[in-house]
């Protein structure tokens, strides 16, 4: 079986889903499949025009001239006309449940557009049970056995990585910074965490200038830093000596950052919204997403190192959860099923 799979988004500064593309092709390999990773390097996978351009056209071609038996849509958008059997990763409707405030052209295309194609998929692959239940509740009429979750995996660099013990200080937040991410809610925790400091690392959007806005009103601006998006080994360093990673967020369907860390033996804390309890389980804190004072609690201990032995404890455990060979071994699943209807 040859499984065409679409990795444009591991293209340039790739976030939360290149990183899964990425991943899931390498354990894919190790399984012994036989994968063709389709991506143009000339295009830039962030501009809208040209992921339409991408999704709706070269990629299409690109099938056609491996091809392949079956098609992993992995990006979560899905070429019209597709006419290989093909699978699709939903790893959110956040274009559906939370991007009121994007422009209207990308929520009706990474919306409505992308989950009306979801229909003709043999299989579909969710990245939590938080994001099933988000799909059936917007595609009522899809079949709910063939919609299964498969936990994406954690790279072996974090899974790895020498922990040197918090410094006490630093709050890492890991991910695009926009709206969704709720980084407000860690900047008013500043005026009451002494000496701690918030480092946002992952692209920017008009949301990080409200954020500024936000800490500078509370004259912590000098305690908030955005590196922007950065070089992989940056993020390991900073996970190294980061006393907590937090996540805030009001909708993840997965929450990298969250599992990340436990694979790295890091304290975390995350809100207790969309999927991140089910990620975490009882390895990390989970706060209300706005109550800023139980904010303050959880990431105080977390900076005197209360939660280290915790991070310590529960790393193997969260090691073998978010194990790619794991991954791997069920997308290979969905993969069969597709290709059963060929």
């Amino acid at each position: 079986m040859k499984v065409a799979v679409d990795a444009q988004l591991a293209v340039g500064t790739a976030t939360g889903i290149g990183e899964y593309v990425r991943g899931l092709i390498d354990a894919l390999r190790a399984e012994g499949l036989d994968v063709i990773e389709l991506s143009e390097p000339k295009l830039d996978p962030w501009r809208f025009d040209r992921r339409v351009f991408w999704d709706q056209v070269l990629f299409p071609q690109r099938v056609r001239q491996v091809a392949a038996d079956v098609v992993h849509c992995a990006s979560g958008t899905v070429p019209i006309g597709l006419t290989v059997p093909y699978v699709v990763t939903v790893h959110d409707v956040a274009w559906l449940r939370v991007q009121s405030h994007a422009r209207p052209y990308a929520r009706y295309y990474f919306g409505r557009f992308s989950v009306d194609r979801y229909r003709g998929a043999a299989a579909i692959a969710v990245d939590s049970a938080f994001s099933r239940d988000e799909l059936l509740a917007v595609m009522p009429e899809l079949d709910p056995a063939i919609v299964r979750v498969v936990y994406p995996g954690v790279a072996n660099d974090y899974c790895t990585l020498p922990r040197r013990g918090g410094d006490g200080q630093t709050i890492l937040a890991i991910g695009t910074v926009e709206r969704r991410k709720n980084l407000e809610a860690l900047i008013e925790t500043l005026p009451f965490l002494e000496k701690a400091r918030l480092v946002s690392v992952g692209p920017y959007t008009a949301y990080q200038e409200e954020c500024m806005g936000i800490a500078q009103s509370l004259g912590v601006e000098d305690r908030v830093e955005f590196r922007g998006y950065v070089p992989r080994e940056e993020v390991l360093e900073l996970c190294a000596h980061a006393a907590v990673v937090a996540v805030p967020s009001l909708y993840e369907g997965f929450g990298y950052a969250a599992a990340q860390a436990m694979c790295a033996g890091v304290p975390a804390v995350v809100s207790d919204q969309a999927s991140l309890p089910e990620i975490v389980g009882d390895g990390a804190r989970v706060v209300p997403a706005t109550d800023v004072k139980r904010w303050i609690e959880a990431l105080g201990a977390a900076l005197r190192g209360e939660d280290d032995a915790r991070a310590q404890a529960g790393r193997a455990e969260a090691i073998e959860r978010f194990s790619w060979a794991n991954s791997a071994r069920e997308m290979l699943a969905a993969y069969e099923t597709a290709f059963a209807t060929k």
